[in-house]
């Protein structure tokens, strides 16, 4: 009985032209699990929903997470309370110490240290940018050894709205350490100066890494992909 009901369930779901899946997390959950995984870098972690889905499909090992903006890391750090391997940090990484000015948007997760391109205001014409904060901004490769310490298998998670290329630059001598790497692969100019997923594929690969997964991002109204995140491991 219950059978029938969750196929009619989805057969009604599919007739809207609504598709019911597993998770992602799930998938990615199992590739961490396949190699190892022990120490996850998530960087741009907004108010934490990506740490909070690693502990929810069962991830146990390690989470360093990095969230400039003031509101956003308030969140974040009430959600990883408690949690002793989860460890988050008030600043943003790039190619240079220092501070720097980040503009914040009226939604939060679209803010970016780059300026917002037409197809970003074209797709959300809603969300635009209301002021800026200042932050503190550090490279990863500055901080690396403190944050690996005896890890054996590190993954990076990159959301940084455009500044990927920028926090690459300061973890060059990192990403050698790395086995895992996840990417924003943007198909559009979304914030002047960011990477557009053919530079961000071939960085990854000139690297070492390959990719092995691409997930379903963004998309505008008229159906158009805009963004995709792209999960790359060693080859």
């Amino acid at each position: 009985m219950a059978s029938k009901l969750v196929n009619a369930a989805l057969m009604a779901a599919y007739r809207r032209g609504f598709e019911i899946r597993r998770h992602p997390a799930v998938r990615r959950q199992r590739m961490f699990a396949a190699r190892g995984v022990d120490l996850v870098l998530d960087v741009g972690a907004a108010t934490g929903l990506f740490g909070k889905e690693l502990r929810q499909f069962g991830y146990t090992g390690r989470i360093v997470s990095f969230e400039p903006m003031a509101a956003s890391f308030a969140t974040l750090r009430e959600r990883a309370q408690g949690d002793t391997l989860w460890d988050v940090r008030n600043v943003a990484l790039g190619d240079e110490a220092g501070e720097a000015s980040i503009n914040v948007a009226s939604n939060r997760d679209s803010s970016s240290l780059l300026p917002m391109e037409h197809a970003h205001t074209d797709a959300e014409p809603g969300v635009t940018y209301v002021g800026q904060e200042v932050i503190r901004v550090e490279r990863l490769d500055d901080i690396a050894g403190e944050l690996i310490g005896d890890a054996g298998k590190v993954f990076l998670k990159l959301d940084t709205q455009g500044f990927e290329r920028n926090v690459l630059a300061g973890g060059k001598e990192t990403l050698d350490r790395l086995v895992g790497l996840q990417l924003e692969l943007s198909f559009v100019p979304l914030y002047s100066g960011g990477m557009l997923v053919d530079e961000a594929i071939s960085m990854a690969y000139g690297a070492g890494f390959q990719l092995e997964v691409i997930e379903q991002g963004w998309a505008a109204p008229s159906g158009q992909m805009l963004q995709a995140d792209g999960i790359f491991f060693r080859s």
